[in-house]
């Protein structure tokens, strides 16, 4: 007995109206993208392992799906750091390609290699799947698809500000009603280092700090312990896990609890600027908000950090980014400084799903289907078809003559919205029958007069 065919586990097959569904989900990110003057580009599907490897931290390296080399490559394996025990080198040494584990260091190789060609400061968005050797769960799928937007070439906060706008107008169009842009700054994490003696711990510090929302202020207290944090930097850092009151009294406790360290007030200043210019411009449905406690676990963040959350769904993040101001330089690019978001779209679709957002215009439903009765029936209607086809209106003839029951059952079944009748009647009086499959409701029409109700 043939074994029954499956994916992996954290991919997914899209029927045709999910994918419809997507494809709205995409076109609008994209039109905003483009509104905001970001240009499109592509990046392969996969890089060198030594493109990606070290970018993300540790936790991010054990995510990335590696590559197995293959015919005479398999000869350059590191037998030695087999035997040594070392298998994350050995493992290294079988795979020379990696699949992207996103889509930003991609970017920062991309902009390296073709600067000659680019004009800076520049805006690129990409709309590409990614791969994560993640645990699947809810909202967290080992493939998936990034929106990204990035700046690349300057340091002007004025890009930060736009990103939030970005989100806003994106997510409003999407028409989620309730969501919220969280922001932070990396520097005043640094900054939380400085004052707390641990300017060496910063890493330790900041992804045991980004894991507050799933393991609690106890899972972050061991964190702390099993790098390596010490007691007395613990005791200076909870307190701030309570900070409460709206975003510019939060701010404000921040600046005092940051005084003497210049990179932390620094950081404050600049998420005052972001919320000053927000404030003065409006958003439409975003609560914007200040999070002292939001990290963000990649390293090569410096500057503010986003992430936006849906407030009626369960979801984690739908969308984040960050400042990088020296991502290209690991690349051999230095002193380019860049800041970029991504908005998850398999998670904003779960969303949109779970409230029962999409439109009821969104899906790929076949307009009009033509029974078929016959060779001379057959014949009139693929001219009608085509008339239709010419006029932007989906239609197709039922491809062989077959009982009306069974036509009738594939048109249900195909969620065709009209069916179209033309016997031997109506070829001689110029008239078609055309059914609304919703409504049941049915007309004699001439093809011009269909075409017109249906545009």
């Amino acid at each position: 007995m043939a074994q029954k065919p499956s994916t992996p586990k954290g991919t997914r097959d899209f029927l045709p109206a999910e994918v419809a569904k997507r494809n709205y989900i995409f076109n609008t990110i994209r039109s905003s993208f483009e509104t905001y003057g970001f240009s499109p580009i592509e990046t392969p599907s996969f890089e060198l392992s030594s493109t990606l490897l070290g970018k993300y931290g540790e936790e991010g390296d054990r995510l990335i799906f590696k590559i197995l080399n293959s015919g005479d490559k398999m000869k350059k394996a590191d037998t030695q750091a087999l035997t040594d025990g070392n298998l994350a080198r050995f493992s290294n040494s079988l795979a020379e390609k990696a699949l992207r584990y996103d889509l930003t260091v991609p970017f920062a190789r991309f902009v390296v290699q073709h600067q000659n060609e680019l004009a800076f400061p520049f805006k690129r968005y990409q709309i590409q799947p990614v791969w994560r050797a993640d645990r699947p769960q809810k909202g967290r799928y080992q493939e998936f698809y990034q929106c990204d937007a990035d700046v690349v070439g300057s340091d002007s906060l004025i890009y930060e500000m736009d990103f939030v706008l970005l989100f806003d107008e994106v997510l409003s169009n999407l028409n989620i009603p309730n969501f919220t842009i969280k922001i932070n700054n990396r520097k005043i994490l640094s900054g939380i280092a400085e004052v707390c003696g641990e300017e060496d711990k910063l890493i330790a510090i900041t992804v045991a700090i980004d894991k507050l929302d799933k393991i609690g202020i106890d899972g972050v207290t061991k964190e702390f312990i099993d790098r390596g944090v010490s007691q007395a930097a613990m005791d200076k850092i909870s307190p701030l896990f309570n900070i409460s009151g709206d975003t510019r009294s939060r701010l404000a406790q921040m600046r005092d609890y940051l005084t003497g360290s210049e990179i932390g007030i620094k950081g404050i200043d600049e998420l005052e600027y972001i919320f000053d210019q927000v404030d003065d411009l409006g958003v439409k449905n975003a609560k914007v908000e200040f999070d002292v406690t939001l990290a963000r676990g990649l390293n090569y963040y410096t500057g503010a950090i986003f992430e936006v959350a849906a407030d009626d769904v369960k979801i984690g993040s739908i969308c984040g980014g960050g400042r990088y101001d020296d991502l290209t330089g690991i690349f051999g690019m230095k002193d380019v400084s860049g800041v970029g978001i991504s908005f998850g779209a398999d998670r904003i679709y779960d969303v949109l799903e779970e409230l029962d957002l999409f439109p009821t215009t969104v899906d790929n439903r076949l307009e009009v289907l033509f029974v078929n009765f016959g060779k001379e029936e057959e014949s009139h209607c693929i001219k009608n078809v085509r008339a239709l086809r010419a006029a932007g209106i989906s239609s197709e003839v039922y491809p062989k003559s077959a009982k009306m029951q069974k036509q009738m059952k594939y048109a249900n079944a195909r969620g065709v919205k009209h069916v179209a009748m033309l016997g031997a009647n109506e070829i001689e009086s110029g008239l078609i029958q055309l059914k609304n499959m919703d409504s049941g409701d049915q007309k004699s029409l001439t093809i011009d007069n269909i075409i017109k109700a249906l545009k």
